[in-house]
């Protein structure tokens, strides 16, 4: 019988720690005293991760899953508070400059927008974060809340909104100082968009949103707005993780435990949230692979982080 030094040309390895290997690879762990075996997931799913200090909803966020930046929101009144999440713990950093909610997050951990919200004086004020600090930085030309928002804190996308009358249809550019309007609009006008954006300034997506409550999907290619194959429930305040052709939309109202895969083409529904929410903190830098949910009503402090299908893991091999 063909031992594996046969098949792979080499002994396994003895280590003190898991390596980071290729998927098929195997080794000996001399610490647990297990051999042990790179694979892949198969299936998303959702783990506990840490609490946040202060819970909220209707918050902005930034960053990655391991790097997340949660700021302002709404409990018994609106918030202030910033966090940040280093994927295993939430920490408090300097607070934005005044109390917000119903406002737009997005960038990484150490440069972010927080893009308009209530109360009415602040929806056309931009905050931008440093790492350190907040600081004013441009006025979108309307008056701007539950909108969409992607992108980074020097090519950010914003699209659609809730600004009286009626749900708005357009679409403004930010280069890390103001704010200018696109000719491009959707074609369907809401709010109450994603929480946390998908993509980039040149290629985003749109997803749900009320106006009234829909399964509207569009795509932004940095000239216009497309329709493409609805989201198979019609979902509104929903977070967001990934890129245009490769996205994860989680936590929405009214079925807010639901998750949904993108694959630039389809949907496809995945791995529940084990905790109910929405408008919660998202990762608007992650991936649909790799992505966080934080807070959420009434003023939840509970972190979930998804790992995605094909994600890289590691399994220990028995005789069972």
């Amino acid at each position: 019988m063909t031992d594996y030094k046969g098949i792979q040309g080499v002994s396994i390895q003895s280590v003190a720690s898991d390596p980071s290997v290729d998927e098929g690879q195997v080794w000996y762990n001399n610490a647990s005293y297990a051999i042990k075996l790179a694979a892949v997931t198969t299936s998303g799913t959702w783990a506990a991760g840490g609490n946040m200090g202060t819970g909220r909803y209707d918050i902005g966020s930034a960053g990655t899953q391991t790097a997340t930046l949660a700021f302002g929101g709404y409990n018994t009144a609106g918030s202030s508070a910033t966090e940040a999440y280093d994927g295993t713990t939430w920490t408090a950093v300097s607070s934005l400059p005044v109390a917000v909610y119903y406002h737009l997050g997005t960038g990484t951990q150490t440069a972010a927008i927080s893009v308009g919200g209530d109360p009415a004086p602040q929806r056309k004020v931009t905050n931008k974060w440093n790492g350190s600090s907040w600081t004013v930085s441009g006025s979108t030309s309307t008056d701007c809340r539950n909108s969409g928002l992607t992108g980074l804190q020097t090519a950010a996308l914003k699209f659609g909104g809730d600004s009286a009358p009626a749900n708005n249809t357009q679409t403004e550019l930010y280069n890390g100082t103001s704010w200018t309007t696109s000719p491009a609009t959707l074609n369907t006008g809401r709010s109450n968009l994603l929480v946390s954006g998908i993509g980039i300034q040149t290629a985003a997506l749109a997803v749900g949103g009320n106006g009234p409550l829909g399964t509207n999907v569009e795509s932004y290619n940095g000239t216009s707005w497309t329709a493409l194959t609805a989201v198979p429930t019609a979902i509104g305040r929903n977070m967001g993780s990934g890129t245009q052709t490769s996205a994860l939309t989680y936590g929405d109202n009214p079925t807010p435990a639901k998750s949904f895969l993108w694959n630039g083409t389809a949907w496809t529904t995945t791995t529940n949230l084990s905790t109910p929410r929405n408008a919660g903190a998202g990762t608007t830098a992650g991936t649909s692979a790799s992505a966080l949910a934080a807070g959420g009503p009434p003023a939840q402090t509970i972190t979930e982080e998804w790992t995605g299908p094909g994600s890289p893991t590691t399994k220990t091999i028995t005789t069972s």
